[in-house]
């Protein structure tokens, strides 16, 4: 018998022992598996705490069903394991979730059981009450920097029609909710930019149809549209509207369903950088939302037509982007000879006949 063989058996054996536990610790044991296993980072002992104590479908959180650490390690059977050093839980070896990963049977539908967990939370009345302002979640709701940054994650993996309700409930006045904020920060810090609001902290204006554009979800940005009449054009505390984030994320079936609007401005400038939507697809190297813009006649390639920024085509040859240049020099409206004003000298005719290198 192998080792890696010895140890499946092992884990099995376990499960079983788990799955037999009586009343619901056994459903106790697998929720905590379940949710150390498909985080989409380590949680905190809290963390986990309050994720097992929601009660679906409920309006508020009941403090009497969050469960003791004792109670949660005890009916994982030493499967997971709290790291001491940062308090974080983690499956007591990295074979164990190669076992678990291997049987689908064992967990149903877990990334839509954990997108309606943190969609419930984020709607509960005690989080909705929160101020929007605030620059972190209070130390009475550990759940809410998690189930705010990474809802639209399990989300996109596990799309219901539950979540998909419970996620427009979250949206409908998504500038009024703490999430809202919570999500523009972690945004700037994770991207590395510094903006004015990152560090002014306000005023929030990120509606629902900025979130669902920053998301990308088609399913969700598309029942959003349909939610109530939206100006698609409005910017957002970072001065970007809808259709940017869309681009600057690399959601090409949002840019899609934005650019079939009869109401959008696809040239719309940001109010700082006053880059374009499709410079800023530019900037993050999204050669497919890139196409899509260029396929569409009303799109001007020279960028947004002012003196203080820099064009499409100044952006990719200054950042080396060989097929995304390929792409613009095929639009017949292109100017090739605007002068840049900060990233970039004059395109030279080398970089026009395409012997350029990454």
């Amino acid at each position: 018998m192998t080792q890696g063989s010895g140890l499946s058996d092992a884990y099995t054996a376990t499960l079983t022992r788990l799955k037999a536990q009586p009343g619901n610790k056994s459903i106790l044991g697998l929720k905590v598996l379940m949710w150390v296993l498909y985080s989409e980072r380590p949680l905190m002992v809290e963390e986990l705490r309050h994720a097992l104590g929601v009660e679906l479908r409920s309006a508020d959180l009941d403090g009497e069903n969050i469960p003791a650490l004792r109670t949660l390690l005890a009916s994982s059977l030493g499967l997971v394991t709290v790291e001491a050093s940062s308090s974080t839980l983690r499956l007591v070896h990295f074979t164990l979730q190669e076992h678990l990963l291997s049987d689908s049977t064992i967990f149903h539908s877990p990334q839509s059981t954990i997108a309606e967990v943190c969609l419930t939370y984020l709607n509960f009345r005690c989080v909705r009450d929160l101020s929007p302002a605030l620059d972190s979640a209070p130390a009475t709701m550990p759940l809410l920097e998690y189930a705010s940054f990474y809802w639209g994650e399990h989300t996109r993996k596990g799309m219901t029609e539950n979540v998909k309700i419970l996620a427009l409930k979250l949206l409908d006045k998504f500038d009024e909710h703490i999430s809202a904020h919570l999500m523009l920060l972690h945004h700037e810090v994770a991207s590395g930019f510094i903006t004015t609001f990152l560090l002014s902290r306000g005023p929030i204006i990120f509606t629902g149809l900025h979130g669902a554009a920053f998301l990308g979800i088609a399913e969700i940005l598309a029942a959003v549209l349909e939610m109530k009449e939206w100006d698609v054009n409005a910017r957002d505390a970072l001065s970007l509207t809808p259709l940017i984030w869309a681009a600057l994320q690399g959601h090409e079936g949002a840019v899609k369903e934005l650019l079939e609007r009869r109401d959008i401005n696809p040239d719309l400038a940001d109010g700082i950088l006053l880059l374009t939507p499709l410079s800023w697809a530019i900037l993050w190297r999204h050669e497919g939302v890139v196409k899509l813009f260029l396929k569409q006649k009303g799109v001007n390639p020279n960028g947004a037509g002012t003196p203080f920024n820099d064009s499409p085509l100044n952006l990719a040859t200054s950042y080396r982007r060989t097929g995304i240049i390929k792409m613009l020099l095929e639009r017949e409206d292109l100017d090739p000879n605007r002068a840049s004003c900060s990233f970039t000298a004059p395109l030279t005719t080398a970089v026009r006949q395409g012997n350029e290198e990454e």
